[in-house]
């Protein structure tokens, strides 16, 4: 329902998420603002509609481009064992850099706005990915279809595209729900600190972080996009949860 909402912003939003009106931190109930206004009489409901939107924009590029090149990884690491010593010491590399300053660094680079933040989400589900695959990849090498089809004269490549990534890439279905998750995260913390998209352009981050001054004030400025966030992450955490049982099954 959340994601439906966000991807239905436009016409469910009687505002634009930033046109203002004369009413600064207006509450709840307010006529023609359902949830309320922001310090500068944005309605706030069309605010994290829009918010919504963004980050599922945002998500829906960084984790398939973050799950793409570390399965292209992957496969490059099986072709041969120094392959796969690089691929490793790059993973554990990416791994073992702060989050924050890689989201810093990149920001300082190419300034605010969806790109770097679609960068650093990506950079960091790669390892994810890379790591996940490769697991498969050598767990299904050890099985016996794959020592039968050797036998009968099959060559590497077509064992691996045939028979072995298959059965491999089960899990990256998962992965790929629980990735989401994390990308609201980053996401969120990158507008929150302000790293992240560029005001006035609405994500669930940044509405937070302009809510932080007014929580005694106004404190459904900030209730808005905490239940909102935890009602997406609850979402995509439960859709992650069945896939997960739908596979085992």
């Amino acid at each position: 329902m959340v994601v439906l909402a966000g991807l239905l912003a436009p016409l469910l939003a009687g505002h634009g998420p930033t046109d203002q009106s004369g009413l600064t931190l207006a509450g709840p109930g307010t006529p023609g603002h359902p949830l309320g206004t922001d310090d500068l009489g944005r309605d706030l409901l069309s605010r994290l509609l829009h918010g919504i939107r963004a980050d599922l924009g945002i998500i829906a590029i960084a984790v398939p481009l973050g799950a793409l090149l570390g399965c292209l990884f992957a496969l490059a690491a099986a072709a041969h064992p120094i392959a796969d010593t690089v691929v490793q010491r790059a993973f554990d590399l990416v791994l073992a850099f702060p989050g924050l300053i890689l989201a810093l660094a990149i920001t300082a680079i190419l300034g605010p706005g969806r790109l770097p933040v679609i960068i650093v989400i990506a950079l960091a589900e790669i390892p994810v990915f890379g790591r996940l695959l490769r697991t498969g990849i050598l767990v299904q090498r050890g099985r016996e279809y794959v020592t039968a089809a050797r036998v009968g004269g099959s060559s590497g490549g077509r064992i691996l595209t045939r028979h072995v990534l298959p059965n491999a890439a089960d899990p990256l279905v998962v992965q790929i729900a629980v990735s989401l998750t994390v990308a609201v995260f980053i996401e969120g913390a990158m507008s929150f600190l302000g790293v992240g998209v560029r005001p006035p352009e609405p994500t669930l981050g940044a509405v937070l972080s302009q809510s932080m001054p007014y929580l005694a004030q106004a404190p459904h400025f900030a209730a808005g996009p905490l239940v909102t966030v935890t009602a997406l992450v609850l979402g995509l955490s439960l859709t992650a949860e069945a896939l997960n049982r739908e596979i085992r099954r």
